[in-house]
């Protein structure tokens, strides 16, 4: 299984839609983790899980989602009301409550992946300002079993080797 992962593109949209048309044949869920600043009808965002971030004013977006895809359960989120900024505890604690094996999210546009005890967590950065890195990235996920390679990707669609990392998930 193979999922895209956008957050932070804070009103662009030939590249949102840019993205989601290069990888659109080999991905079966396509994530946005927030400040999209775009309304839930716009085409660029059709098809996609999105949530809300704090820079997104539409209320048709949830704040929350937790999506099953075969027997991987995932908790997406923008962060901002989890204090990613600071600490990955208030969504681990909240991942552990609803039985995520993944959680997406955004809000601090700086591109990363870790595991905490059986949890893993992806934040995609930002394809609009990125921080701690010069790249604009989005990121994709390859869930096999029970292992789950994250690859990041620059704007252009370039492999980031550096970022690309396999993890074990329960």
């Amino acid at each position: 299984m193979n999922v895209l992962v956008i957050s932070d593109s804070h009103g662009l949209t030939n590249e949102l839609q840019t993205i989601v048309s290069r990888h659109k044949q080999h991905v079966d869920a396509v994530i946005h983790c927030g400040d999209s600043e775009l309304p839930s009808d716009h085409e660029a965002l059709q098809g996609m899980l999105v949530v809300r971030g704090n820079c997104d004013y539409e209320r048709r977006f949830p704040t929350d989602l937790v999506e099953e895809r075969n027997g991987v359960r995932f908790f997406i989120t923008h962060g901002h009301l989890y204090n990613v900024k600071m600490t990955m505890m208030n969504a681990y604690y909240k991942a552990k409550e609803v039985g995520a094996h993944i959680v997406c999210f955004g809000h601090s546009h700086i591109a990363g992946c870790e595991q905490i005890d059986d949890v893993l967590f992806i934040n995609p950065g930002s394809i609009f300002l990125p921080r701690m890195r010069r790249e604009k990235t989005y990121a994709m996920l390859h869930i096999n079993n029970n292992t789950t390679t994250v690859y990041f990707y620059n704007i252009d669609g370039q492999l980031l080797d550096d970022l690309t990392t396999t993890y074990k998930i329960q």
